[in-house]
């Protein structure tokens, strides 16, 4: 099996678990390589605190996924041209594109999920779906898979649509054996968000 390489995107004040837990999970790809990258490298910090060095972001190779996480960083980096323009040429270039949480406002701001369907956090939802006129924005959703694109509702659903990308792409044996092996309850369907009526966004 040829390498599988995944490209992290972070930015200041991204949330850790929309990074961390979908990382993990696609670390354990048989073949995989992790690159945790920035903008413009150097030391990134997380909303919590947590600091990690990362490289230059660099122009993806073909057959590459894109893991772009949320965070309190993406009120500023909507309005980015510079980010944005980056962040399309580097959705353009990889196979699979996945965000967690508002990570989809970025993607929708950067044009890149017009004529697709997609979902946010649902806390944040009005917010992240008032980018991207083209974007069928969906409000009940643990997380949606359209194309290219795979979308999380917040923070810890990311880790749901990290196992169901691996299902859909690497086999169902497979991201069971890696909810397993790290002891995760695995929700393995996409249209059930137990949030979503939290906000008045759908039924349970």
């Amino acid at each position: 099996m040829n390498s599988i390489e995944i490209y992290c995107l972070v930015y200041h004040n991204y949330t850790a678990l929309d990074l961390i837990g979908p990382a993990d999970f696609l670390g354990r790809i048989p073949n995989s390589a992790l690159h945790y990258v920035s903008p413009n490298g150097g030391r990134i910090r997380s909303g919590a605190g947590f600091v990690m060095e990362t490289e230059a972001c660099p122009p993806l190779p073909a057959g590459s996924v894109l893991l772009v996480p949320g965070g309190m960083g993406t009120r500023t980096l909507v309005s980015g041209n510079a980010f944005l323009q980056m962040l399309a040429a580097r959705v353009r270039e990889a196979k699979w594109c996945l965000s967690v949480c508002t990570g989809s406002a970025l993607l929708a701001a950067a044009g890149c999920l017009d004529g697709h369907s997609a979902t946010s956090n649902k806390k944040a939802f009005g917010w992240a779906s008032s980018f991207g006129s083209g974007v069928d924005w969906k409000a009940a959703a643990r997380w949606v898979a359209d194309g290219k694109f795979y979308t999380s509702s917040g923070v810890a659903a990311g880790m749901d649509m990290a196992l169901g990308f691996i299902a859909d792409q690497y086999g169902e044996n497979l991201a069971r054996q890696i909810a397993n092996d790290t002891e995760y309850a695995h929700q393995t369907d996409a249209e059930q968000d137990d949030f979503a009526a939290l906000h008045g966004l759908g039924k349970f």
